[in-house]
C-alpha cells in the first residue's frame, strides 16, 4: 500500500498548554524501526497525559517542538524487523514519545492490542490507557472486595467510567464523584451513589454514606486540594487511596499527615511504571480486561470525536473538566 512522505499533524510548539498546539501540513511520515509498526491513524485518544506534557509537568516528557498525542488506533501499514503483526491488522496502542495526533504514527509492536472484531477503531480507544489504569487501581493495587465501598473521582471520564463498571461487577458499592452536570451520565453506569465533586462537603457526604467509617478504597485522579479530601474520606488504617492522576495540580502530603491526620494506605500508580517494573502484574491486568470484555462488562467505547484541527479545543475542554467520557481526534 502507498504511504505518503508527509502528513498533517499537531505539533506542540511551547509549554503553554493546549494553546501551544499548531497544525503542520508537511510533517514527515515516520518509519517503523525494529519491533515497531506504523499505523494509519483512524482516531487518536485524548488523555490528561497530553495536557501534562503540553505544560511540561509530565516527568521525562518530550520538549517542544514535538508531535503530540500518545494513544492511537488504526490500520497497520508497515512493520519493522522482528514484528509478527501483519499489515492490514487494526490495532490500538500507546507511544509515549508522541505522534498520535497525526495521520500516521509509530507504535511499539509488543504493546499494541487488536481492535476487537466488529468494533470501529475509535471504539477501542481506552483499551491501553484508561481501562488498564482503572483495573490496576481496583484490583492488584486497590484490592477491592465484594461488599466494600469505593469512592471514584472523575467518574464521568474515560478511566472513571471503566472503574465504575468494573467495581460494580466486583460487587462493590460505588460512590461516584462528578460535577453536577455530569451526574446523569454517571448514574446511567450503575453507581449506587453520585456526589458533587466540587462540593465543599465531599468528605462529610462520603462518611454519611458509609455510616461514618469512610470508603474502603478511593481512586484519586483529581489532585490538588482534592487529595486531602480523598485521604480524609478513606477508612482509617485499612482504607486504601490509589493515586493515578493530578489533574488539579500537585499536593503535599507529609509523613506527619500519614501517621496522625490520615492513617491510611497511600499507593501511587503510573501505568508506564507498572509495565516497566511489574510486567507480570500488568499482564494480569490485561488478562482481566479481556475477561471483562468477554463477559460484556466492558464494551465498545463511544468517544466524542473532534477533527484533528480541533485538537486545541478538545484538550482545553478536557483540562477544564467540561467533558464526559473518552475524547478522540480524527485525522
Amino acid at each position: 500500500m502507498s504511504i505518503p512522505a508527509t502528513m498533517r499533524a499537531l505539533q506542540q510548539t511551547s509549554l503553554d498548554g493546549p494553546r501551544g498546539l499548531r497544525l503542520v501540513t508537511g510533517a514527515p511520515v515516520p518509519s517503523p524501526g525494529p519491533g515497531e509498526v506504523l499505523i494509519r491513524v483512524a482516531a487518536a485518544g485524548v488523555n490528561f497525559v497530553d495536557i501534562s506534557q503540553s505544560r511540561g509537568t509530565f516527568a521525562g516528557g518530550p520538549q517542544p517542538p514535538y508531535l503530540a498525542g500518545i494513544e492511537g488506533a488504526g490500520e497497520v501499514v508497515a512493520a519493522g524487523q522482528g514484528v509478527s503483526v501483519e499489515p492490514g491488522a487494526h490495532v490500538v496502542g500507546v507511544g509515549i514519545r508522541g505522534g498520535a495526533f497525526a495521520e500516521y504514527m509509530v507504535l511499539p509492536a509488543a504493546g499494541v492490542v487488536p481492535v476487537p472484531a466488529g468494533w470501529a477503531d475509535e471504539q477501542a480507544l481506552g483499551m491501553v490507557v484508561s481501562w488498564p489504569t482503572a483495573l490496576a487501581a481496583l484490583g492488584p493495587l486497590g484490592r477491592i472486595r465484594a461488599g466494600e465501598t469505593v469512592l471514584i473521582h472523575a467518574a464521568a471520564g474515560g478511566t472513571g467510567q471503566a472503574a465504575v463498571k468494573a467495581a460494580k461487577h466486583y460487587g462493590a458499592t460505588v460512590i461516584a464523584a462528578a460535577a453536577r452536570e455530569k451526574h446523569a451520565a454517571v448514574r446511567a453506569l450503575g453507581a449506587q451513589h453520585v456526589i458533587d465533586s466540587r462540593g465543599a462537603d465531599l468528605v462529610a457526604e462520603v462518611r454519611r454514606l458509609t455510616d461514618g467509617v469512610g470508603a474502603d478504597l478511593v481512586l484519586e485522579s483529581a489532585g490538588g486540594v482534592t487529595l486531602a479530601a480523598s485521604l480524609a474520606a478513606a477508612k482509617r488504617v485499612t482504607g486504601r487511596v490509589v493515586v493515578y492522576g493530578l489533574a488539579g495540580g500537585e499536593a503535599a502530603v507529609t509523613n506527619w499527615d500519614l501517621v496522625y491526620r490520615h492513617p491510611v494506605q497511600l499507593i501511587g500508580l503510573n501505568i508506564g511504571a507498572l509495565i516497566q517494573f511489574a510486567p507480570q502484574i500488568f499482564g494480569a491486568v490485561m488478562d482481566e480486561m479481556f475477561t471483562l470484555l468477554a463477559a460484556g462488562v466492558l464494551g465498545p467505547g463511544q468517544p466524542t470525536s473532534y477533527a484533528l484541527t480541533e485538537g486545541p479545543t478538545a484538550l482545553a475542554q478536557l483540562e477544564a473538566r467540561a467533558t464526559v467520557g473518552k475524547l478522540a481526534l480524527v485525522p
